[in-house]
């Protein structure tokens, strides 16, 4: 995988990742927390998050011989859960599950599962690694990288808000959202062209 092709992998899985659009949200579920101890719960999720992700790099591929999946009903599949993703980036919804949390310190719900590592995340890993099985070191490379700008942007959630505040925040969720709804277009034209090959 060369330079170019990296940074564009990197790129795709911090737009579904979505930290930007997540700032709101993590801010919800951290307002039982006292400020200073909100840092070191995001860094902890974080971790939690990246764990996750780690294992799906490398025993996502069993679970779908386990479940008798291909790579076009992967690729298909996840377009899919993008495309409905980026939608809801766009379109955001006034009844969200995340919103409602009670006050008190999260732990892995919501915010490591499914705000960072939910099943848009963990299919496109999977998808990514499954495209070149044997570069195990590059696909970890890109998880960590994105995980890294995910665990920047995310620490510093208070200040982003207030620097952007509610309009530019909504603002660049848009925009991360059409060009999601792009990738997701090409994952499903992608699956579907091999489909109607093989």
């Amino acid at each position: 995988m060369d330079l170019t092709i990296f940074i564009s992998t990197v790129f795709t899985l911090t737009l579904v990742m979505d930290p930007l659009g997540n700032i709101p949200l993590f801010m919800t579920a951290l307002k039982g927390v006292p400020e200073e101890r909100r840092r070191a719960v995001v860094t902890r999720e974080l971790f939690i998050a990246l764990g996750i992700m780690v294992f799906f790099l490398f025993f996502g591929k069993y679970i779908l011989s386990f479940l008798a999946l291909d790579m076009v009903a992967l690729s298909v599949g996840g377009g899919i859960v993008l495309f409905l993703i980026a939608i809801q980036m766009i379109f955001p919804s006034q009844h969200s599950a995340f919103g409602d949390n009670p006050d008190g310190e999260p732990f892995i719900v919501p915010l490591a599962i499914p705000l960072v590592a939910g099943p848009s995340t963990l299919t496109t890993i999977l998808i990514f690694s499954m495209k070149d099985p044997g570069a195990w070191g590059v696909s970890l490379g890109v998880v960590a990288a994105a995980w890294v700008i995910n665990i920047v942007i995310l620490s510093f959630a208070g200040k982003l808000s207030n620097l952007l505040g509610a309009r530019g925040l909504l603002a660049m969720e848009k925009l991360m959202g059409m060009i999601l709804v792009t990738i997701s277009v090409q994952m499903i034209m992608t699956g579907l062209k091999k489909f109607l090959v093989g």
